[in-house]
């Protein structure tokens, strides 16, 4: 049950500076400039000024309008008008500008489009590769609608990972993801692995909300049953009192437990921790080399 004083004492450990800085302001003003959107912004990502302090965002494509009204997240939900045909276009120059080797790309929800947007995550990947087939995409996506041609059109164009976040346990899904179904987003790891059998698949879970250590560990085991990577846990912060409560912070040795029950069931790598994101230090979760497998297909 979630108290006052639990809401109102923010741990030490879950205090980060203030963004700020050249790298901050430079990263900022590009962002503008291509009218881009960032997840980093718009879900009110704690760690903000440390990944764009370091150059690095993730970036999220489709617009800012989610069809979608999840009781955790600080997206705007609504009606999204059209689709933005340069957007990738702008994404692609902006990674140019910046310099980077790793790009992360997400989403808002687009229940409104037949493909879920498939076909606009598939041109900006197409777009960065054009630029270098050595540039690492990552795609952070939403589940389509159990559309699976649609998720082959974005596994298609050669991402270096695909993630989708599996969000929490099945119990909560009511509250926290009411349009999602826990088994749908299960079989897309299960169908981009029948599509690609050597793909990297990512996924990630929000502690706090109520969720049962055994419960966690149900999810833990059925990512992995689906074929699943790559697992990032982290702690949920209430963006505004519009949104879900959270019921208790999770101290970081939960977190360092929850790290070695997952490491022991054979997860390529763990993120675990109050701080951590879906794309928090997103390269070193599968490290800087891109294989020649990747690049032939990217040049083909």
């Amino acid at each position: 049950m979630t108290t006052p004083a639990v809401q109102s004492r923010k741990p030490e450990w879950l205090k980060v500076r203030m963004p700020g800085g050249g790298e901050y302001a430079r990263l900022k003003n590009l962002v503008r400039e291509e009218q881009l959107h960032t997840v980093c912004e718009e879900a009110h990502c704690p760690n903000i000024g440390e990944c764009w302090s370091y150059g690095t965002a993730t970036f999220m494509i489709l617009g800012d309008v989610c069809t979608r009204s999840c009781g955790f997240c600080a997206v705007t939900s609504g009606r999204p008008e059209g689709l933005d045909l340069f957007e990738p276009v702008r994404l692609a120059r902006t990674v140019e500008k910046m310099g980077l080797r790793y790009v992360v790309i997400t989403s808002v929800n687009r229940d409104d489009l037949a493909d879920g947007g498939a076909s606009v995550f598939a041109r900006c990947i197409k777009r960065i590769h054009q630029l270098d087939a050595g540039i690492d995409v990552e795609v952070l996506i939403p589940d389509l609608m159990g559309n699976w041609e649609a998720l082959a059109v974005i596994i298609e164009s050669s991402p270096r990972v695909l993630n989708h976040n599996i969000e929490t346990v099945p119990r909560l899904y009511s509250r926290v993801r009411p349009k999602a179904v826990y088994e749908r987003s299960l079989r897309l790891f299960r169908e981009a692995r029948r599509i690609d059998p050597e793909i990297t698949t990512k996924s990630g879970i929000m502690l706090g909300l109520g969720e049962e250590r055994d419960e966690v560990l149900r999810v833990f085991r059925d990512l992995r049953d689906s074929g699943v990577n790559i697992l990032t846990v982290g702690q949920y912060l209430r963006p505004s009192e519009k949104h879900i409560e959270m019921v208790r912070y999770v101290a970081p040795q939960e977190f360092a437990d929850f790290k070695a029950e997952a490491v022991a069931m054979g997860f390529s790598h763990v993120e675990a921790g109050p701080l951590v994101r879906s794309s928090y230090h997103a390269r070193e979760h599968v490290g800087p080399q891109t294989t020649d497998r990747e690049v032939a297909a990217w040049r083909a």
